[in-house]
């Protein structure tokens, strides 16, 4: 992790971005393989773990915490868990991130008890647990809420029919987790199908799993009564990708990033054309370039194959480069547009509305949420010093820094380390005028 001594970053625009970066691991998916392989005592080796992420340190020590050995050697993490030696999560650790809950089924499975605390995360919205915890009761978890804790206890955990009212990434993982090894079968409908659960049902496979994927996002899992150690290599992270991507392209650059995958951007890389921008794709990765004036054009989030939500940030930075009025209609996170003010303060035209400005309506019509967003263009931001509200928006305000007149300050590091590795370093190696302060 990055010295914490250095909170601040400090830009001074102008530069556009032009060379190669490559994308690290997926901490999205690196993350949640660490916590599975709790489920075995035997030893599983990671490659293209994203190490210095600040995230994936406090999965591993967590993981230290209830009894696992973890080495990480540049990018390669080993893990084994012979025995767990607690099976309580301390707040101090469980409240960095919401990591913590996903610990329940091998917990279970190896101790028949956790005590997970309520976690913390990101400011983009409620992000509530139940359907977390209705799963894990449905395959015989009892669950209570004392203090500022989840109390799970379970004699065995049992197969079961498990629809999800909402594709969730966080709740589909956790069943995963926790119904590998339990006895029957177990089918969820609606679960959500992100590239990062395909990498995280690999790496299941591989230590002895049984999951069956289907159409209509049923994945069917027959439970085992033992998985073993296993190695894996995680996937590119997709979202540092259309990060970086959006960083070339508002910065009128060029750059070429190593290890990106047209298979994890379709939707993305469609978005991009649509706006104007440039790229082309081969075996080692994706060039973007931008190439005379971009588009406006409308957007709207959604769950996998659809536009990311971790997309929606550095996109707005790239609307308000844009000829014209661009919309944007967020229906995944209800206050995923928090960081919008700073932007303003900065010189973007954007203006929120809390109706439903997309193809359908979503979850949160009728609402006072303000999801869907008109962005002007193109607008020339001023520099400003601005507070990080979360990871995603984290980066935009670094590439809002990167095209905006002057010296920008942005608060907040540690949001952007949770995802980003070196992002300063790989910033500046592109051209950008950056330091930690």
């Amino acid at each position: 992790m990055t010295d914490n001594n250095f909170t601040k970053f400090l830009i001074k625009g102008g530069n556009p971005l032009n060379g190669n970066v490559s994308v690290s691991g997926a901490k999205n998916s690196a993350t949640k393989i660490i916590v599975a392989s709790l489920l075995t005592d035997e030893p599983c080796t990671l490659f293209n773990s994203p190490n210095k992420i600040s995230d994936l340190t406090v999965t591993s020590k967590i993981c230290t915490h209830v009894g696992s050995q973890v080495s990480a050697n540049g990018n390669k993490l080993e893990i084994q868990t012979k025995e767990i030696k607690s099976n309580i999560i301390p707040q101090d650790l469980g409240n960095l991130n919401r990591i913590a809950v996903l610990f329940a089924g091998p917990l279970l499975h190896r101790t028949g008890m956790a005590e997970i605390p309520i976690p913390g995360g990101c400011k983009i919205g409620s992000r509530p647990l139940n359907f977390h915890i209705e799963g894990l009761k449905k395959l015989g978890c009892y669950v209570e809420t004392k203090d500022d804790f989840y109390v799970l206890k379970a004699d065995g955990m049992i197969g079961e029919n498990i629809h999800l009212d909402y594709p969730s990434v966080g709740a589909t993982e956790n069943i995963l987790i926790s119904s590998t090894l339990a006895k029957g079968r177990t089918i969820l409908t609606n679960a959500a199908v992100e590239p990062e659960i395909i990498d995280l049902i690999k790496f299941l496979q591989k230590m002895g799993a049984i999951i069956e994927i289907s159409t209509d996002r049923i994945i069917t899992i027959e439970g085992v009564e033992k998985l073993t150690g296993a190695d894996h290599t995680v996937l590119p992270d997709r979202n540092q990708a259309a990060s970086f991507a959006c960083a070339c392209l508002a910065s009128k650059g060029d750059i070429f990033i190593e290890n990106a995958r047209q298979d994890d951007l379709i939707t993305f890389l469609n978005s991009v054309r649509r706006i104007g921008g440039k790229y082309e794709i081969n075996d080692e990765g994706i060039r973007f370039y931008y190439d005379g004036l971009l588009n406006s054009v409308a957007i709207e989030t959604n769950v996998h194959p659809g536009f990311m939500t971790d997309w929606q940030q550095p996109f707005v930075i790239l609307m308000t480069q844009s000829k014209g009025l661009s919309i944007i209609h967020e229906t995944v996170y209800e206050k995923r547009f928090g960081y919008v003010e700073a932007l303003k303060q900065m010189g973007a035209e954007i203006e929120l509305y809390n109706t439903c400005l997309g193809s359908s309506p979503c979850r949160f019509m009728n609402t006072q949420y303000y999801h869907s967003a008109v962005v002007k263009g193109p607008t020339k931001l001023k520099s400003a010093e601005i507070d990080i509200p979360d990871l995603r928006a984290g980066f935009s305000y670094l590439i809002a820094g990167v095209i905006a007149e002057g010296e920008t300050l942005v608060n907040g590091s540690v949001y952007i380390d949770r995802g980003y590795e070196d992002i300063d370093l790989k910033l500046r190696d592109l051209g950008a005028d950056i330091k930690r302060v």
